[in-house]
């Protein structure tokens, strides 16, 4: 699990109230989105190198095979059952948990209007690693903005909490979940699918530091 420096308050669990009052929001605001937009960029490269899916698009791209909708279309609307989900848990969805939702999957579709198919394996391989080392960037940023987690973050950490099971432990049962899930449906797993499993938590721990946010102090009433 990613942690960051502690004396950057932190905001994970709070509602959005607290988290706007947490301050510097020129920076915080501009922060998310832009993590956001890179995090649906990351998965358009990887989906279009062809090399394997984050384990979450292995299971999107399965249900994409049998319903006449976008890619990003089924991000969108998996995000949304995946928050129904956090209901049971009790967790509460920030400002950036309902961006995460509503916008990575858009942000997918408009990047793939763009973004070329190779075909030659180096490309191919060059934008897989691409998008791996982009998704790690793209959530550092976004977490590090401190609107909240996104919701398949929140559901790990929410189960973790609930059951008193290692993030680890529950994060692998989900992605491994949602592979045998999405594979049967006609989700792509490949080397970049166990590449992604292993890279982006390093990743993302390594680059946390720099990108989160140090907020406001709690004034005293």
């Amino acid at each position: 699990m990613t942690s960051t420096p502690t004396p950057k308050r932190q905001l994970a669990n709070v509602g959005p109230i607290a988290q706007l009052r947490g301050g510097r929001l020129w920076r915080r605001i501009p922060q998310l989105i832009l993590g956001l937009y890179l995090f649906g960029a990351s998965m358009a490269m990887m989906v279009n190198a062809g090399l394997g899916m984050m384990p979450w698009d292995v299971l999107n791209a399965g249900v994409l095979r049998h319903v006449p909708v976008t890619f990003g279309t089924v991000v969108t609307v998996l995000s949304f059952v995946v928050l129904l989900i956090w209901i049971p848990l009790r967790q509460q969805p920030g400002i950036g948990t309902v961006l995460n939702a509503l916008l990575i999957g858009p942000f997918l579709d408009l990047t793939r209007l763009f973004l070329p198919e190779p075909e030659h394996l180096g490309w191919q391989i060059a934008l897989m690693a691409g998008g791996i080392v982009l998704n790690g960037l793209a959530s550092a940023m976004y977490i590090g903005s401190q609107f909240g987690p996104g919701p398949r973050d929140g559901l790990m950490t929410g189960i973790a909490r609930v059951t008193g099971w290692s993030i680890r432990l529950v994060r692998t049962g989900i992605e491994v979940t949602v592979v045998a899930i999405g594979w049967p449906l006609g989700g792509v797993v490949g080397v970049g699918t166990v590449l992604y499993a292993l890279g982006i938590g390093p990743i993302t721990q390594a680059l946390l530091p720099t990108f989160t946010v140090e907020l406001r102090p709690k004034t005293k009433s």
